[in-house]
């Protein structure tokens, strides 16, 4: 998945998401909450840009700061 890593895809294996559709399916928003859940020292906001650009098909540096006030507020 673009802008994952071997670290990042081995984060979403362990919560049961192992491809795009799973992805997509569960949201970069929840994927990342449970994710920061397990791992809160280790995880930072890059994995959700990162997960949003992966859904959108995007370089996470591309997400305009709309979006990602958007992603923020959907946090909590």
């Amino acid at each position: 998945m673009r802008n994952l890593g071997k670290v990042s895809l081995g984060y979403l294996r362990q919560i049961g998401v192992c491809c795009l559709e799973d992805l997509e399916k569960h949201g970069s928003v929840k994927c990342y909450k449970i994710i920061k859940s397990l791992y809160p020292r280790q995880v930072s906001l890059n994995l959700l840009w990162s997960l949003e650009g992966a859904i959108r098909d995007c370089d996470w540096k591309e997400l305009s700061q709309e979006v990602k006030q958007k992603l923020i507020l959907q946090l909590g």
